[in-house]
């Protein structure tokens, strides 16, 4: 063994073995760069998005195929992909009105109904295959959301306008606030059913903690942006005052056990809704944005997992058809009234399919499963994964064809 681990610490750099005995930081160094040309190469000639090369590259590096590097090696890059996410979710939440909920009472139970109905059709698909009732229902609370993090990054690439690019932005960051409570709400039933029953009390009361907590350090940090960046607006310091609130949030919210997605959604709402224009937020926050992107969607690829698909592919499609189904039903039912054609209503459900991992990421850090939550089935849970893993990598290509083929809303230049 020693003697193997030898050969490949010495092996040069350039050849397989002498990759996978690398660094692991000059490892992901060396993907960063390859993904930047990968995803150069991807867009020049297929006009796929950037972020699919990216993911390849990912995913060829990754234990799926070339085994350049393991999904531990990550670990000392979690701060960075941590803000990455941050940065996305944050600028999501600055995007949207909320009044425009009030305004539009339609619009409202849409968002509502796309994630209720998408949790229902999958938690029922999988009970009829056979899965537990209850690790369905968790499935079912992880299938509402739509990744922030592929949507901006498309919104981003694309420049899209227009009324199903609006509401894209809206129910990805409502679905990904009901998926929140979603997987707090199945906590505390799942406990309530467990042997150890006595325990709901505690998991409700962390429900409320979670969720209560969340909001109002997302709304202290975006009323503290207001106030700090009073002086210093449309400066360079602006972009550097909102990354250094970003990182304190993110921190906060882990060390308190809150939810950071919700802390930084919410931030993004109320710092859009005090200084108006007067918050300028540069795609990615510039430069070192755009590079932690990515290096995000690297690291998307190199967590990919698709072990054991061949064994549980009837419950991985019943999860992404099901889904599919759910959103779109409840899209189009209520398209005309609120405001939208069956054409645009199409182009929304195409556009809200991507999932990706930071949404099983979100659950587990604030949650704490799989590792000891109650009554989740192993086989149900790796279904999760590998639809998660599937519906991540095509991500990009179902919002592009929602936004620029279906609905049309993206100039020709991009």
């Amino acid at each position: 063994m020693e003697t193997s681990a030898l050969a490949l610490s010495t092996a040069p750099l350039w050849t397989l073995e002498g990759l996978r005995g690398a660094d692991p930081v000059l490892g992901i160094a060396l993907l960063i760069i390859i993904a930047v040309v990968t995803g150069e190469a991807v867009r020049r000639w297929t006009r796929l998005p950037r972020t699919c090369g990216h993911m390849l590259v990912g995913v060829i590096a990754s234990p799926l195929a070339l085994r350049l590097l393991e999904r531990t090696d990550l670990d000392p890059w979690k701060p960075l992909l941590d803000l990455a996410v941050g940065v996305l979710v944050f600028e999501l939440g600055a995007r949207i009105r909320p009044r425009w909920l009030f305004d539009n009472p339609t619009l409202a139970l849409q968002c509502i109904a796309e994630s209720v109905l998408a949790a229902a059709a999958v938690t029922a698909g999988l009970v009829m295959l056979g899965a537990p009732a209850m690790s369905a229902a968790l499935v079912g609370a992880v299938a509402m959301a739509t990744s922030p993090v592929i949507t901006m990054a498309a919104v981003h690439e694309t420049q899209p306008r227009g009324q199903v690019t609006e509401r894209l932005l809206m129910m990805t960051a409502l679905n990904s606030v009901l998926a929140v409570l979603a997987l707090k709400i199945w906590r505390v039933i799942a406990t309530a059913d467990a042997p150890l029953s006595s325990e709901w009390l505690p998991a409700l009361a962390n429900a409320v903690y979670v969720l209560c907590g969340s909001f109002l350090l997302g709304a202290l940090l975006g009323l503290l942006l207001t106030w700090m960046s009073r002086p210093m607006r449309r400066t360079m310091a602006s972009a550097v005052l909102q990354i250094g609130l970003l990182v304190l949030g993110a921190l906060l919210a882990t060390q308190w056990t809150l939810s950071p997605l919700l802390a930084l959604l919410v931030a993004g709402v109320v710092a859009r809704a005090r200084m108006g224009h007067g918050l300028t937020i540069e795609p990615q926050l510039g430069t070192a944005g755009a590079a932690l992107t990515v290096l995000l969607f690297v690291s998307l690829g190199l967590v990919s997992s698709v072990e054991s698909f061949w064994s549980l592919w009837p419950w991985v499609l019943a999860i992404i058809v099901a889904r599919a189904l759910g959103k779109g039903l409840a899209v189009a039912a209520l398209a005309r009234p609120s405001g939208l054609s069956l054409k645009q209503s199409l182009a929304l459900t195409v556009a809200l399919q991507p999932m990706a991992q930071s949404a099983l990421l979100l659950g587990a850090a604030t949650y704490g499963w799989p590792a000891d939550a109650p009554i989740v089935d192993a086989a149900v849970l790796q279904a999760l994964v590998i639809a998660v893993t599937l519906m991540q990598l095509s991500g990009p290509v179902w919002s592009v064809l929602g936004l620029r083929h279906l609905a049309r809303e993206v100039p020709e230049r991009s």
